[in-house]
């Protein structure tokens, strides 16, 4: 198997407001379309990146404005990866927040985020801390359209 190796990458990091939100997600689907997605595809990349800087927002810093860190990462074989990560509260039991409908943030919040992240993404990893933060690395495979897409 060949080794995987890098093309580009980027990083940014915002305070928690939720006017940040909109940056986010338009500044790695900018990056992003270097691999030449569909716009299915870079609506999917927008829709998940909007989950996880919400969660940061919302969850990770539920009484104060904090920091909220993006990279995100190309590869040679089309791959992208993007981890989204804050030093917020953290989450006490990740398999319990995966759970569709499952929120910590009142009535107004559908307990989706991960459900949606999971299922436009290729694979969702949660780690996370109580007291440090959580980082959420989301992965996604864009094939080359010249392939016969």
């Amino acid at each position: 198997m060949k080794k995987r190796t890098i093309i580009n990458q980027m990083a940014m990091d915002f305070v928690s407001r939720s006017i940040n939100e909109s940056f986010a997600r338009t500044a790695v689907s900018a990056f992003t379309a270097q691999l030449d997605p569909t716009l299915e595809e870079i609506n999917d990349i927008k829709t998940s990146v909007s989950e996880a800087v919400t969660n940061c927002i919302v969850h990770g810093y539920p009484d104060q404005i904090g920091r909220v860190w993006v990279k995100v990462r190309l590869y040679d074989d089309g791959l992208m990866e993007i981890i989204v990560r804050d030093k917020g509260v953290g989450i006490a039991d990740i398999p319990e927040a995966r759970r569709p409908l499952f929120t910590t943030g009142g009535a107004e919040r559908s307990g989706m985020g991960f459900t949606i992240m999971e299922s436009f993404m290729d694979s969702l990893r949660v780690r996370s801390i109580v007291g440090k933060g959580t980082t959420v690395t989301m992965a996604r495979r864009i094939v080359p359209r010249m392939s016969g897409r």
